[in-house]
């Protein structure tokens, strides 16, 4: 380098000091290590994206929490919470997990995603073996957020449990038992069909069973009934697309709307159907049965979007049976969200830790307690204090949890989930015959899979 070039670049450095000096821009950094200008506005963003499921909000009541206590002992991060509507969830965020521009650091994962996305490369493998507190949640509910290369891609905050609630008070005055405990199939129908011919006012079985439902209706509806059967979705590494348990599934759903026991199309198969269920028909008591998970209590609690302190009296939670109460006599389905860290994210660290705060023992215990969740971590489920919580499920679940099944850990499941709902609506509707429906999401599955991944029974 030349004299002159020296004495140019020298003085070039000399006026980049004196320029950051003078306008306050010099760098501060805490005992974290986190940078913060000289005005103390934050330098690094952790982004928090999740589904607002209805008016409440209790995921966002949580995190806005955490967000208080994460930027209190993170001086110069800033949190951004980034609600998304729970009906455009499913295809707004992996819009925002491929773009490094917008990808969150933090996001809210349905459990059954966790394949497809971490296999996409959306997700980031987790560091959980130099966590202590991860010891602490259940070893069953792990599995479901266990990806590619069997990495950790999340960390559960919720999972659940899903049967059957039944209004006492209508059943009384249509002449049925009360408890009610049913032994069969046959004998929700034979319930159903006495609501329908005593109460013609009364919708006498609710179950979700349209597209909008999305995984809803897979989960909720033909998987609880599907593993009631002898059969199941997936075995020995193919799809199970034909099957006398699918064929019968598929008949039980015809059986409730051909002879006009479900709900009107018009209230089932749109977005708002679960929130038209849930503040509208069942605090009216307007539907006999529902066929739906544990967490509906939380919008029922006192700081829930329809307080009702008298719903469990009202209602009843009773078990799923088997089709024909065949072993092990009963049936559910648990699955569950979690927080993951985006993959193209840019402070995957940051996001990690956030997540760490959010599932501690304390603040997975709040929003348990908020939301009417059942917790994954095992000494929040012996806390006496989440045990004791009135209007809540808790007692009760852990009978259903030894019954249930979890959906196929595999990459294809929301594809074929997709198709499931496809035919739920197709035989609700009454545009095609169970026996239709079910060669069409055969056709429909083999098409997405692929030929050598599908069997038939």
């Amino acid at each position: 380098m030349t004299g002159t070039k020296k004495w140019l670049a020298g003085t070039i450095a000399a006026l980049t000091v004196l320029t950051a000096a003078c306008s306050g821009n010099t760098g501060t950094s805490d005992s974290a290590g986190n940078q913060a200008n000289a005005g103390g506005q934050a330098t690094k963003t952790v982004k928090v994206a999740y589904g607002k499921w209805n008016e409440t909000d209790n995921w966002g009541k949580w995190l806005a929490d955490v967000k208080v206590e994460f930027e209190a002992a993170n001086p110069g991060v800033k949190v951004e919470l980034q609600p998304i509507e729970g009906s455009q969830y499913a295809t707004k965020i992996p819009l925002l997990m491929m773009d490094g521009k917008t990808s969150p650091e933090v996001l809210a994962e349905d459990s059954f995603m966790i394949n497809a996305d971490s296999e996409a490369g959306y997700l980031e493998p987790l560091d959980v073996a130099s966590w202590s507190d991860w010891s602490n949640f259940n070893d069953g509910i792990k599995a479901a957020v266990t990806g590619k290369g069997d990495s950790i891609y999340g960390v559960p905050f919720s999972t659940d449990v899903r049967g059957l609630y039944y209004n006492k008070e209508l059943f009384k005055q249509a002449g049925l038992p009360v408890p009610w405990e049913p032994k069969s199939w046959d004998d929700i129908l034979s319930a159903s069909r006495i609501i329908k011919e005593k109460l013609p006012d009364i919708i006498p079985f609710w179950m979700n069973s349209g597209k909008a439902g999305q995984e809803a209706t897979t989960m909720q509806t033909l998987e609880m009934l599907l593993y009631g059967t002898d059969n199941t979705l997936y075995e020995d590494g193919k799809w199970v697309t034909q099957s006398p348990g699918m064929l019968s599934s598929l008949q039980f759903i015809n059986s409730i709307y051909s002879e006009g026991m479900g709900p009107k199309l018009s209230q089932v198969l749109t977005s708002q159907a679960g929130q038209v269920l849930e503040t509208d028909l069942m605090p009216n008591q307007k539907v006999a049965i529902v066929l739906n998970g544990n967490w509906l209590t939380g919008n029922w609690a006192e700081n829930g979007g329809k307080p009702w302190p008298e719903a469990l009296d009202v209602y009843g939670f009773v078990k799923m049976p088997t089709q024909n109460g065949q072993e092990p006599g009963f049936t559910s389905m648990s699955g569950g969200w979690t927080l993951s860290v985006g993959a193209k994210s840019k402070e995957k660290e940051l996001g990690f830790q956030f997540i760490q705060m959010a599932t501690n023992k304390v603040n997975n215990k709040k929003f348990a307690i908020l939301d009417g969740a059942l917790t994954p971590r095992t000494d929040v489920a012996s806390d006496e204090e989440y045990t004791g919580q009135p209007g809540t499920l808790y007692g009760v679940a852990a009978e259903f949890i030894t019954y249930t099944h979890v959906r196929p850990s595999n990459s294809e499941y929301p594809g074929v989930s997709t198709q499931i709902q496809e035919m739920v609506e197709k035989v609700a509707s009454g545009s095609l015959s169970p026996e239709d429906a079910m060669k069409e999401y055969a056709k429909n599955v083999e098409r997405t899979v692929g030929a050598e991944k599908v069997t038939a029974k």
